[in-house]
């Protein structure tokens, strides 16, 4: 007869994952509701405040979690649905929650339709455009439309994509220019690294653009690059504009 091996029964490792903080952990004084009613919002942090937003029992320990995985409320920001579903805990109602607010604190901070802010310094139009561009994942170039009086008509997108002169067509910058009509745009482009510094690449379009403003008579006063919070005026700079 064959030797019969002896039977070995291996434990199976048992990996828990980690307990969260939970409300109930909490003493009534430190949750985030009794927070905001007695002490205002001014007075929560923003790991708080997003609990406050996910609204489950473990909201204080799940706002901890989001914002060490992406880094900061600025890297949340920016990122997409199937992202914030990779974290236990935040379904697709939760993911969509977190970018609605994003997006609606991102809108606050443009001015109302009925006003028409005027521009006239690379600040002020920096400041129309970060809140649109500096959190976006993928480049964008938008324009401000103006009217004679440098105030503006409105802020039009207008190509998504890496800026590359053998792609982007001038036309299609200009187009709602002229169709507003506007007397002259500023053009902007954020860099989804954060850095923005201007490219050689940068450059050549931007002097294509300023060339064809001429021949339309439609003044470029600026073209922005917009970073992570920051921002460079090729114009400032004398890139471009010959």
């Amino acid at each position: 007869m064959p030797t019969q091996l002896p039977l070995v029964v291996y434990e199976q490792e048992y990996n828990p994952q980690p307990q969260r903080r939970r409300l109930c952990d909490l003493p009534a004084e430190e949750r985030p509701l009794y927070r905001l009613r007695y002490h205002g919002s001014n007075a929560l942090s923003t790991v708080e405040l997003l609990a406050l937003l996910l609204g489950t029992a473990d909201a204080p320990g799940l706002s901890e979690e989001l914002l060490q995985r992406f880094g900061s409320l600025h890297g949340l920001a920016r990122a997409s649905k199937e992202q914030l579903m990779r974290l236990r805990g935040i379904g697709e109602a939760q993911a969509a929650r977190l970018i609605a607010i994003m997006e609606l604190s991102r809108r606050l901070q443009a001015p109302p339709a009925e006003e028409k802010p005027r521009v006239s310094s690379p600040a002020d139009g920096a400041n129309l455009l970060l809140p649109r561009l500096s959190h976006l994942e993928q480049e964008e170039l938008h324009i401000l439309l103006l009217d004679t009086r440098n105030r503006v008509i409105r802020i039009q997108a207008i190509y998504k994509g890496s800026l590359n002169s053998s792609m982007v067509r001038i036309g299609e910058i200009f187009r709602p220019a002229i169709e507003a009509p506007a007397a002259a745009i500023i053009v902007a482009h954020n860099h989804p690294s954060g850095q923005p510094d201007p490219s050689p690449e940068d450059i050549t379009v931007t002097r294509k653009i300023v060339e064809a403003g001429k021949l339309l008579d439609i003044a470029v006063l600026d073209h922005l690059i917009i970073g992570q919070g920051v921002y460079v005026s090729l114009k400032d700079k004398r890139l471009g504009f010959d």
